[in-house]
Formats: structure tokens, C-alpha cells, sequence
């Protein structure tokens, strides 16, 4: 079962938010908002906060840029998951992925699906790994954000979470790289 070990350390990570939408500006973001307060709430860093349209091109240079950052270690985005004409962030994300966490979609589903039912079906929420970044995409609602964090990332994001996080693998995601000493 999950626990918090007290004993490690607390690490905060630095993470950036994209809000993908034609209709939002930062000033009537409550999607990308609730992400932003959660995350410095848990005591993390918020390294860069973006709003993009629903265009598949400027979300994947955006997404790449951050991906490529080495002061970014995890980006969210919140928004164009869905099945509309409109809806293109995993066809602009996904692509990137390196390796892609099938289980973070299906655990996400799981907890939406306890609070809306079968309408968690109309989401491709999904997540991966971008040149050593941890990379989520969320649906654009307040209540899917609020749901990924407190349900997910929260925990997956604090080094202190048992028996495994994302944090302790961290140094680990670019080994593929076979860098020379």
C-alpha cells in the first residue's frame, strides 16, 4: 500500500502549465489556475505558465521547447483532449513522447470515472516522457485538473511517496542517452 516516508526528504520539482484554448486568457484561466495554485501548494516550483490555441503546430514547439528546457522537469497541459475538430493536443503531443505512461491515462479514468461516469470516455488524457521530461495531458475542465493532481500527481511528484515515484527516477530517464563520462 502507499504511504509518505517522513524520513526523505521533500524535493520540489520546477513545473510548467499550458492551457490549450482559442476562448481563455490568463485572467479566466481556472483550469490552468487551479493546476498553477495546486502546484506551489505542494510546495513545488511553477517554472512557466502558457496559454496556446488549439493549434497542433504551436502546441508541439511549445511543448518541445519546455521539453527541452533543463529548467523545466514536468510540463501539464490542460485542454484539447477531447473529440471535437478543435481538439488537437494529444495529436501535437504524443508524437514527442519517447516513451509513453499508458497507466497514467487508465488510473485517471479510473478516478473520473468515480465522479462522472461513463463521460470520462470523451477524454484522451494521457501522459509520456519528452527529452527527460514528464509530460501530462489533461482535459481543459477545473475538475479534471483538480482530479490528475490530487489523484495522481500529487503523490507520483513528491519524493517522499512509497514505494516508488517519478522523482527517484528522475536522473535516470535520459540513461538511454549512453553519455560519455
Amino acid at each position: 500500500m502507499s504511504k509518505t516516508d517522513d524520513s526523505r526528504p521533500f524535493i520540489p520539482v520546477r513545473i510548467a502549465v499550458l492551457t490549450v484554448s482559442d476562448s481563455r486568457s490568463l485572467e479566466d484561466d481556472r483550469s490552468g489556475a487551479t493546476l498553477a495554485g495546486r502546484i506551489e501548494e505542494a510546495g513545488h516550483v511553477l517554472a512557466a505558465r502558457d496559454i496556446v490555441t488549439d493549434d497542433a503546430d504551436k502546441i508541439a514547439a511549445l511543448v518541445k521547447g519546455w521539453a527541452d528546457d533543463p529548467e523545466i522537469d514536468v510540463i501539464i497541459t490542460t485542454g484539447g483532449t477531447g473529440f471535437t475538430g478543435r481538439d488537437v493536443t494529444p495529436e501535437a503531443v504524443v508524437p514527442l513522447f519517447e516513451k509513453q505512461m499508458d497507466g497514467f491515462s487508465e488510473v485517471f479514468h479510473r478516478i473520473s470515472y468515480d465522479k462522472i461516469g461513463t463521460s470520462t470516455i470523451q477524454s484522451r488524457a494521457t501522459g509520456g516522457v519528452i527529452s527527460a521530461t514528464y509530460v501530462f495531458v489533461l482535459p481543459g475542465s477545473p475538475g479534471a485538473c483538480k482530479d490528475a493532481w490530487d489523484g495522481i500527481l500529487r503523490q507520483q511528484l513528491d519524493y517522499r511517496h512509497m514505494p516508488c515515484n517519478f522523482i527517484e527516477i528522475m536522473p535516470r530517464l535520459d540513461e538511454h542517452l549512453k553519455r560519455g563520462n
